[in-house]
């Protein structure tokens, strides 16, 4: 019997495939910044009460804060970062703007100044899942990485508060929320002015990936498209 060209036949059925297939792409602007800010308001706000520059009666309108404009900015970043392909700053930002709607819930449905043993819970949660995001973005993005390693911490901490209701503990997570909100206000400010000049003006240590995002070519960003979310036959 003659042999078979396998590889002759499989470019020939790449090639009348790709005359059937289309893959269109839609420009979107940038979600980081607005998650950001929305991450940088709630831990500012939070840091305030918790080293008490706001005091406990107030609690509840930090909570009103929590729910109005950190989960509200989260949760649109999140979902415009699924439609942008951003699987890494959709899931942080996702799993972010939900526990920032739990803790203002909670707060809002609290006595002013308790601890809850079971919003604990979550946030120890919430600050392993946020942590293992910013290990995953050091492939990508190092400044992004680092703001969510420290959100993770500062979400531990203060889990470990609501479940021991230390006082110290507290502080310190107090503390870190305000170097979590420098963090945040610098990477959200450098990803606004990235995607309002198109180059990069502020240093946020893109390699990999990242990097190409900024300075590959469009064959170079697209040459996996075959095999991601919503192109593969499976999840």
């Amino acid at each position: 019997m003659p042999k078979v060209d396998s590889t002759s036949g499989q470019d020939g059925a790449r090639r009348e495939l790709a005359g059937r297939v289309s893959v269109t792409l839609r420009p979107v602007a940038s979600p980081t910044s607005l998650g950001l800010f929305g991450l940088a308001a709630a831990t500012f706000t939070l840091s305030g009460l918790q080293l008490g520059w706001v005091p406990p009666s107030e609690g509840r309108h930090v909570a009103l804060v929590l729910v109005g404009f950190a989960a509200v900015a989260q949760l649109i970043a999140s979902l415009a970062a699924f439609t942008a392909r951003d699987g890494t700053v959709a899931t942080v930002m996702g799993v972010l703007a939900l526990t920032w709607l739990s803790v203002g819930l909670v707060m809002l449905s609290s006595p002013p100044g308790s601890h809850s043993p079971a919003l604990g819970l979550l946030l120890l949660f919430s600050g392993v899942a946020v942590g293992l995001t910013g290990v995953t973005a050091l492939l990508t993005k190092l400044g992004a990485a680092v703001v969510f390693l420290t959100a993770g911490l500062r979400l531990l901490l203060t889990g470990v508060f609501h479940l021991t209701g230390s006082a110290g503990v507290k502080d310190t997570a107090g503390v870190v929320g305000l170097v979590l909100f420098l963090l945040a206000m610098y990477v959200a400010w450098a990803s606004e002015l990235e995607d309002a000049t198109g180059r990069t003006v502020l240093p946020v240590g893109r390699k990999g990936k990242g990097l190409t995002a900024m300075h590959g070519s469009l064959l170079e960003q697209t040459k996996d498209l075959a095999t991601e979310p919503g192109v593969r036959t499976r999840l």
